[in-house]
């Protein structure tokens, strides 16, 4: 996979965080951005990326004064998913690939399914394809639809209670290198829907019911300190929505979305 500059790059771990197979975001300006750091200082107002326009000495030095997060514990995923849903914005979902790389999707829409909900798959009754559903929370379920696309949610609630957040799109640190021409003119939109998403993450239905752990095949990280103060000081905004492709239960108010992010699948 080849490194992107994504729309939301500077919320991004440091590459001085990350493992040594990892390009970096910025690799090429990162001696400069060292230097100026101890001028502009560390009380300098931060300026989000948007589409490549902010000024690039602040983006870059968020992205490089930035840690790896924590990881999402299961404890944190055990209330309902339409609590759960919005706070997953801004967070990361990791894919470690067979290879051994590890590409990071900084998660900028989400949708959530709740019992009492006519278009939760567990709806009406407990089945082989939707226990997983059913707890306990920090577990994967991935189905396919139209025979062809696969979505990936996260369990979240307690035990017996049928709960999960669909990760609808997300932007990545990297692109898949099997991407034609034209998906690579579109960087932002290689993950812009829950199945474009789990192509390009390499994630299918062998997945599912997959514990969300660290050093396995996904997991789960929170959203850096940059993302969520430039979430409180107004920089980065979050919509709440109806959600979308259902149904049953279009009314209900369920999808929220990164209001500066170039991947939400639709507005």
């Amino acid at each position: 996979m080849k490194s992107s500059k994504s729309g939301l790059a500077a919320y991004f771990p440091s590459p001085f965080s990350r493992s040594h197979s990892e390009k970096s975001l910025f690799s090429s300006s990162e001696n400069r951005v060292r230097e100026e750091t101890s001028e502009i200082g560390t009380d300098c107002p931060s300026v989000a990326q948007s589409n490549g326009a902010d000024d690039p000495r602040f983006v870059e030095q968020r992205a490089i004064s930035s840690v790896v997060p924590p990881i999402v514990e299961a404890a944190w995923l055990s209330r309902s998913s339409p609590e759960v849903a919005p706070e997953l914005l801004g967070c990361f979902l990791v894919r470690r690939h067979s290879d051994g790389q590890e590409t990071r999707a900084l998660i900028v829409e989400t949708e959530a399914y709740a019992p009492g909900d006519p278009a939760c798959h567990a709806y009406r009754r407990k089945t082989p394809r939707n226990a997983v559903m059913f707890g306990p929370a920090g577990l994967t379920y991935v189905y396919l639809i139209y025979g062809m696309y696969h979505c990936l949610n996260i369990v979240t609630d307690q035990d017996n209670v049928p709960s999960a957040v669909l990760l609808r799109a997300a932007e990545l640190d990297r692109l898949p290198d099997s991407l034609t021409p034209s998906q690579r003119r579109s960087p932002h939109r290689v993950a812009a829907g829950p199945g474009k998403l789990c192509r390009a993450l390499e994630i299918d239905r062998s997945l599912t019911a997959h514990l969300l752990q660290k050093d396995s095949a996904v997991w789960l990280e929170h959203r850096s300190p940059n993302f969520e103060d430039d979430i409180q000081s107004g920089q980065l905004n979050l919509t709440q929505t109806t959600r979308i492709g259902l149904s049953q239960g279009q009314d209900i108010p369920w999808r929220w979305y990164v209001n500066e992010s170039a991947a939400v699948s639709k507005r």
